[in-house]
């Protein structure tokens, strides 16, 4: 149910202009030529081109989604720009459909918040990730603890807050996984969104 309503959701968004992100992860994340990207909930592919773009012919970027609207937007993007070097998969962020020691950079934007099971997100981001490779990511935290009735209700988790947990989980869950060098590049004031209080912020770290 709870993917239903954010595929739902999403795919309807796929042909507005509407921004869905709550942050600019590609703007810190200095992808390099040759270099094997990653970009969790791609959705209409604008950075997956933006990494084509940066890391070149010798390098390639993949883009990871759920929501079939969105997927197909992407794809008709790519095509449109001719972008040889980039690809959108479909598949759930706690089963990447990508090699062990693969990537260099992962890059996501409000996408791990949706998670379900975040730890497990965590984990398959540094199992792929090679020796050294680095993940910038922008999300929202909680300030609070969200209450439990919201944690599986639909629109909650579709309006990018249900999910969320507090600053000190997600900065633990990344220690846990193994990430090393973790780094803040900015972080926002607390703000209302939807019953509850949430923040903005930018974090990267390395394997």
């Amino acid at each position: 149910m709870i993917t239903e309503a954010i595929n739902e959701r999403y795919t309807s968004l796929s042909e507005t202009s509407c921004c869905l992100s709550c942050g600019g992860a590609i703007n810190h994340a200095k992808p390099q030529p040759g270099e094997t990207c990653v970009d969790l909930g791609s959705g209409r592919g604008n950075d997956v081109i933006r990494l084509a773009e940066e890391v070149g012919e010798n390098g390639f970027v993949f883009g990871i989604d759920i929501s079939e609207g969105m997927i197909a937007k992407a794809n008709a993007t790519l095509e449109k720009f001719e972008v040889q070097n980039a690809r959108i998969l479909k598949a759930e962020l706690e089963s990447l459909p990508l090699r062990d020691d693969s990537i260099h950079l992962v890059i996501s934007n409000c996408t791990i918040n949706h998670a379900s099971d975040k730890p497990a997100v965590w984990s398959e981001v540094y199992r792929i990730l090679k020796s050294g490779g680095r993940f910038v990511v922008s999300d929202i935290y909680a300030v609070q603890p969200i209450a439990e009735k919201y944690r599986n209700d639909p629109a909650a988790v579709a309006e990018c807050w249900a999910g969320s947990v507090t600053r000190a989980e997600y900065l633990t869950m990344l220690e846990k996984a193994g990430f090393n060098d973790i780094k803040i590049f900015e972080e926002s004031e607390p703000y209302a969104k939807g019953q509850a209080e949430v923040a903005s912020f930018t974090i990267s770290g390395r394997k």
